[in-house]
């Protein structure tokens, strides 16, 4: 079992956006901004799906997902390799519709990512 440190867990709440990148069942690869991607908990991070058509069609045909947070300026950060979960109801789902429909947008889904591997920058 993989656990984010307190080190990660705060780069990836003060670095935005998070980078994802997925592929689809043959291969082809797909990399998107989140500005929404942030930690669950000690084993999960996600991000919701405001306008990411080719991100979900990619986790359904291959669920396997990367993320990359990186500071422009210091070029610290953390990769994370893990599989995601889409969710499209329940309280996970409904509480960051809540949030992003207060900024005037719509959460088509909900990506809940169980980490497999963390690595640091140096």
């Amino acid at each position: 079992m993989v656990k984010l440190s307190e080190e990660v867990k705060t780069m990836i709440a003060e670095i935005r956006p998070g980078i994802i990148a997925t592929a689809s069942k043959d291969g082809k690869p797909n990399v998107s901004a989140k500005g929404s991607f942030r930690v669950l908990d000690d084993e999960h991070v996600l991000f919701a799906d405001i306008n990411s058509p080719r991100t979900i069609a990619n986790i359904k045909e291959n669920p396997y997902v990367s993320a990359l947070v990186i500071h422009p300026k210091t070029l610290r950060g953390c990769r994370i390799w893990g599989k995601g979960e889409i969710i499209d109801s329940g309280p996970l789902f409904d509480q960051l519709n809540t949030e992003f429909v207060g900024k005037g947008l719509k959460v088509n889904h909900v990506v809940k990512i169980k980490i497999d591997k963390v690595q640091e920058s140096p």
